[in-house]
């Protein structure tokens, strides 16, 4: 996992973890990396001075208690739950069995890496989504 210090077109600045450099790439060319102030699509890395962990337990990353409430609140309400069915709905979207759409939901982490290592741009939510009823 890599933290990078972004950026929007509005000058917005924020922090974000992703599993690697090519996956920031990958999600920030198909759009799927927003601002968490103004929901810009257009976002860049910012350049960083690398951070060293001298603990002896890693810790996950902290997130500000009203940008994650406000990005749980957006994907929630701009977004399809689709539970366990995560993995087979973005697959059948990217193959285009179904029209595509916003969808969350879960999958364990051998179905992620197969999504990821198959192109299919998704992303870990860094909350624990509220189920919805289909």
């Amino acid at each position: 996992m890599i933290k990078f210090h972004l950026k929007c077109d509005q000058d917005h600045q924020f922090e974000s973890w992703f599993q690697s450099g090519a996956a920031f790439d990958k999600l920030v060319t198909t759009g799927m990396i927003n601002c968490t102030t103004c929901g810009s699509t257009q976002v860049s890395k910012m350049i960083m001075a690398p951070a060293i962990n001298t603990s002896k337990s890693i810790t996950a990353p902290k997130q500000t208690d009203a940008a994650l409430t406000a990005l749980k609140k957006k994907v929630e309400a701009e977004s399809e739950y689709v539970g366990r069915d995560f993995a087979t709905e973005a697959r059948d979207m990217h193959d285009g069995i179904k029209p595509e759409r916003p969808i969350y939901g879960e999958a364990n982490l051998h179905e992620a890496k197969k999504l990821v290592d198959d192109g299919i741009p998704v992303m870990p939510l860094p909350f624990v989504p509220r189920k919805k009823a289909h």
